[in-house]
């Protein structure tokens, strides 16, 4: 059976409406990086997201060509995610989606190195006639963070966060959101055949305890 993230790392891909705390470890992505409005008709971020995905199924598919990558089993892709930001914004603003900075993203399973990434964007490139080179592998290091299920239209998802946010307070946190580390959405249904009401996307906040001063 194939490796599935989901399946395994419960404690990260949870499907709970109730917000936890959870302690991220440092993982590798496919990543690309944008900026500008996600819902643009074939703008950047839809251009990004089919970089990502050739990026991904030419790696999970290497056991069938001459790519033989070390310690390589079988699995599932992993949801897509995304990291938001908005310059001079301390949350997000949903009202001002051209002013997103994002970076794109999918989870690479640990045997996977820099030189298998190398030449699966080659060969994604070669293959799918998709210039695949603003892919790039990234190590990220969440850490610590809180995290909430949100269900329904991303438009929607301020009260899900007002909520998350009032968790991490009456826990002795803050959101620490800052020049690396940033609003995570993780998507766990395919927009394209789930109804909006019913889409589930996790999302997750940078923490950090609360110093009291005295």
């Amino acid at each position: 059976m194939a490796f599935d993230f989901k399946k395994e790392y419960k404690d990260l891909y949870g499907l709970k409406n109730k917000p936890q705390i959870v302690n991220v470890p440092k993982a590798n992505y496919i990543a690309v990086r944008g900026k500008g409005d996600p819902n643009e008709e074939d703008g950047a971020y839809k251009q990004a997201i089919g970089v990502l995905y050739a990026v991904a199924y030419t790696l999970k598919m290497s056991y069938k060509s001459d790519r033989k990558i070390n310690g390589f089993y079988d699995y599932v892709v992993p949801p897509l995610e995304g990291f938001w930001w908005q310059n001079g914004v301390s949350d997000v603003d949903f009202s001002c989606k051209s002013g997103f900075n994002w970076i794109s993203v999918i989870r690479l399973p640990d045997f996977i190195d820099k030189d298998d990434f190398d030449w699966a964007v080659e060969t994604a490139s070669n293959k799918k006639n998709l210039n695949c080179s603003s892919a790039e592998f990234l190590t990220i290091d969440e850490g610590l963070c809180a995290q909430i299920m949100h269900i329904g239209a991303f438009d929607d998802e301020p009260a899900t966060i007002a909520k998350l946010n009032r968790f991490i307070a009456e826990n002795g946190y803050i959101n620490d959101s800052s020049g690396s580390r940033f609003h995570h959405e993780i998507y766990m249904s395919d927009i394209n055949k789930v109804a909006t009401e019913k889409w589930r996307t996790i999302i997750r906040h940078p923490i950090k305890k609360l110093e009291y001063i005295k």
